[in-house]
């Protein structure tokens, strides 16, 4: 029995995906949306998202999700939750295997994003998405006005995520296992002198405390050097300890860099050298991790993907 081949995969439902079906379906082009176990993307587990344009009150990233989702269902767009294992983007039309099916495609999107690197500690996933426990400071960061929060990490991403939190929380302490900064120069030299921010060098986490109500109140630590235990108030923590790309099957055939993003083609975000294949959103994109980026990203890819198929008729 012949597979049936579709003019357009999408493999992923965040921000990146969903946007690239809204914009491949109403150009006709009927796209098949496979999804993972996490349909919707990291943005589900948000619970309010104030910087996406076009809602002056904010939005349950859940919602949000959903709304994209139902935009794309009402142009055509079809779902299939699936795991793909391999891919085969030797020859036309393209192959992609899960564990008991084969699909083939005249062009792929591939927008399957990152995950944010977890501490593994009591409490973290308990707390994670509205509760206290986050990964990014741009999204998240005004819900803690006035607050006392702490930062986790050491690199160039934790510095920039406690810098911006000095904006709206009271004080932040930058909790790091070593006793000097992975950061730039520049950037770890304005954290450390920053007034708001007090240092919490050569120090690991041990578990993530609850009030009553099961929100964050605090953080359990422990010295690296002294081993002494110590507990720090906060009502937020931001883990900023990096992100995995979700690059899987996929990086066999397509560049990835140091990191494990997907390297797209020189002179565009989306195109990959392999025609009729591309990359959106937190999968190729390292710098920015944005909703509102990760979307502008899958309608280029779209774009490209209906001048590829109009190109190849």
């Amino acid at each position: 029995m012949s597979t049936e081949t579709e003019n357009v995969i999408i493999v992923g439902t965040g921000c990146s995906g969903l946007t690239a079906a809204i914009y491949t379906a109403r150009a006709s082009l009927n796209p098949l949306v496979i999804e993972g176990n996490l349909p919707g993307g990291q943005l589900t587990q948000t619970s309010e998202v104030e910087n996406f344009p076009g809602f002056p009150e904010g939005i349950d990233g859940f919602m949000l999700m959903d709304n994209l989702r139902k935009q794309a269902t009402r142009f055509g767009t079809r779902f299939e939750q699936s795991f793909i294992e391999s891919v085969d983007f030797s020859q036309t039309p393209y192959t992609i295997r899960s564990a008991n099916k084969e699909y083939k495609a005249r062009a792929v999107i591939i927008s399957t994003g990152a995950s944010p690197r977890l501490l593994g500690v009591p409490g973290e996933k308990e707390m994670f998405g509205g509760k206290g426990v986050t990964t990014c400071a741009t999204c998240d960061g005004a819900f803690y006005r006035d607050m006392d929060v702490v930062v986790i990490g050491g690199g160039d991403t934790a510095c920039e995520e406690a810098l911006f939190l000095t904006r709206f929380c009271r004080k932040i302490t930058l909790i790091h296992r070593r006793d000097e900064l992975r950061a730039s120069k520049i950037m770890a030299e304005r954290t450390i002198a920053h007034e708001k921010i007090e240092m919490a060098w050569d120090t690991l986490v041990e578990e993530i405390e609850a009030d009553e109500t099961g929100n964050v109140n605090g953080i359990r630590v422990k010295n690296r050097n002294t081993g002494e235990v110590s507990l720090i108030d906060c009502k937020g923590v931001f883990i900023a300890i990096g992100h995995l790309p979700n690059t899987g099957p996929f990086a066999d055939a397509i560049p990835i860099d140091d990191n494990g993003y997907f390297l797209p083609e020189t002179g565009s975000q989306v195109k990959t050298a392999i025609p009729g294949v591309y990359v959106s959103g937190d999968c190729s994109d390292h710098v920015y991790r944005q909703a509102i980026t990760a979307a502008g990203m899958g309608c280029q890819a779209a774009i490209e993907a209906e001048r590829h198929l109009s190109e190849s008729e």
